[in-house]
């Protein structure tokens, strides 16, 4: 039997979109053998795996104003702008509490994408457990310059959208013939070069590999959007992505501005949902 797989890119606040996409998944019982995520991308997928409707959509939006969660304050007191004990202990352990139960019994294997500081390669690490692999997950979405280094067994990480932001290659080497991608960004989106990639230089000059993958990272990406409108064009993946920029920041604050995203993840999905079934069942 074929392997259905997903990619989900990240984006910060654009993930919003995201979580619009997953839950129309749910609503129609699309499921997947094997989710390889990207930053914000990973950490959606937790919620969709556990089959906990809009718990991301409501994390992202009800707490964004809460300095705890992501502010200037969170940089500037713990190094990271999103709040490790907050976002990732106090949010699913007591606040909204993660159903590990569901998520541990799913046959659905997640993997959050990560950077290796050192050897600056990309790495792809299993979430089996959220409560054993929670740094796994945070790795993955420690934007550079407003994240600490996560120390995960003596190796050195950070967001794996610096190597590799839309892994649709590695998700086929895992096997997966029947793939489908989200993305954040419209079609005739192509990054531009980072103008303070410099700062790596200064910040990061202990690993010195960052500078040059941050220097290059919009020929990276620009490369594997290439990639992903072949097989869209060959019609060997189904590509879910908004028509238009979401105009949104990083951190964007404007929970209305955000409800309409999520709102919009969810309606271009389901105005996709026969065509998704159709490629998945093929």
């Amino acid at each position: 039997m074929e392997k259905v797989g997903l990619i989900l890119e990240g984006g910060g606040m654009r993930g919003v979109f995201t979580t619009g996409v997953l839950d129309c998944f749910l609503d129609n019982g699309i499921e997947f053998d094997e989710i390889i995520g990207v930053s914000a991308g990973a950490c959606h997928a937790c919620s969709y795996i556990s089959k906990q409707r809009k718990r991301a959509r409501d994390i992202c939006v009800n707490y964004i104003d809460d300095k705890r969660y992501c502010s200037v304050y969170s940089l500037i007191t713990t190094g990271d702008m999103f709040g490790v004990q907050f976002a990732y202990h106090e949010i699913p352990d007591v606040l909204y509490p993660f159903d590990h139960e569901t998520y541990n019994s799913s046959n659905t294997k997640l993997y959050s994408t990560v950077t290796n500081v050192e050897t600056g390669e990309a790495e792809y690490h299993l979430l089996k457990d959220m409560k054993e692999d929670i740094d796994d997950l945070r790795a993955s979405a420690s934007l550079p310059f407003v994240s600490r280094i996560v120390d995960i067994k003596g190796s050195k990480y950070l967001d794996g959208g610096i190597v590799d932001s839309i892994p649709l290659k590695k998700i086929e080497t895992d096997g997966c013939t029947k793939n489908i991608v989200v993305l954040t960004q419209p079609k005739e989106y192509r990054k531009t070069e980072n103008k303070i990639a410099w700062l790596a230089k200064i910040l990061y000059r202990r690993y010195p590999k960052m500078y040059d993958l941050l220097k290059k990272r919009h020929l990276a990406y620009n490369e594997e959007i290439a990639y992903v409108d072949e097989q869209e064009a060959k019609g060997n993946i189904l590509v879910i992505r908004p028509e238009k920029s979401l105009d949104v920041s990083r951190i964007e604050k404007d929970k209305n501005k955000l409800e309409a995203i999520y709102q919009l993840g969810y309606e271009v999905t389901k105005n996709q949902v026969d065509e998704i079934i159709k490629f998945i069942k093929k």
